[in-house]
């Protein structure tokens, strides 16, 4: 939910708590309601840029991962290790673009241990 402002003040001011504000939706609130209200949040991440998409591309692909592991056996280890690769690979994305350095260091690890094993488990193959 953004909020545009309908009100005009300095920059050395703060609203008082009887500002209305309208939304894109139409629905109005008062700063007082905003600030004191536990129903109304506003999520603190980007929507609709590219790290939104990004973020939830990498996320069904680290959902599918899991999938793939839960099954019984050896059978889709390869899978789920290219599926999280990628997954991980796009967290590392947004990470950066978001310049959050626990999504940068936890992902960048991950793709690291994810690649080696994917290395590892071609050359097993091939030789």
């Amino acid at each position: 939910m953004s909020i545009k402002k309908e009100f005009n003040i300095q920059e050395t001011t703060t609203p008082s708590p009887d500002t209305v504000i309208k939304t894109d939706k139409g629905d109005e609130f008062s700063i007082g309601e905003i600030q004191h209200s536990k129903r109304i949040t506003k999520s603190a991440t980007p929507k609709g840029d590219l790290s939104w998409y990004v973020k939830w591309i990498s996320s069904m692909f680290v959902l599918s991962a899991v999938m793939m592991r839960s099954q019984d056996g050896d059978m889709f280890q390869t899978a789920d290790r290219v599926l999280s690769l990628i997954g991980c690979l796009g967290w590392t994305w947004v990470g950066l673009l978001w310049k959050d350095r626990a999504l940068i260091i936890l992902n960048a690890i991950i793709v690291f241990a994810l690649g080696s094993a994917l290395l590892g488990q071609f050359f097993r193959y091939f030789t």
